[in-house]
């Protein structure tokens, strides 16, 4: 499995994860939810308490990875399949994002980074 801890304008918000099986889940902190403060990350994940489910990388998401050339780039760079949307997520979202949100790698379940 592998994880990123989603900020919101740099607080943390929820957890992105990719389950073994390949699919993905979103759910948001219980700290964020109990916060009426607290707006949803996007319209497409209202807050709720429960998670958020799908066969494939969620496209708000998909929407923070770099295209073209940057991408190309970046996967030679870091030795990433072009076709590993998640793992370039999770080496690109945790800096300069577009927009308020970023997505911080954390470990894996076996203390890898």
């Amino acid at each position: 499995m592998r994880a990123g801890q989603v900020y919101y304008k740099n607080q943390s918000a929820g957890m992105l994860s990719q389950l073994d099986n390949g699919s993905f889940v979103f759910q948001y902190d219980e700290q964020w939810l109990n916060d009426s403060s607290k707006p949803s990350i996007s319209l497409t994940f209202p807050k709720n308490k429960m998670e958020f489910q799908s066969s494939t990388l969620f496209s708000f998401f998909f929407n923070l990875i770099p295209e073209g050339v940057n991408k190309r780039l970046i996967c030679s760079k870091r030795r990433i399949d072009l076709d590993d949307y998640f793992g370039i997520l999770l080496e690109v979202a945790g800096g300069d994002t577009i927009g308020a949100v970023k997505v911080i790698k954390m470990n894996d379940q076996h203390g890898n980074k």
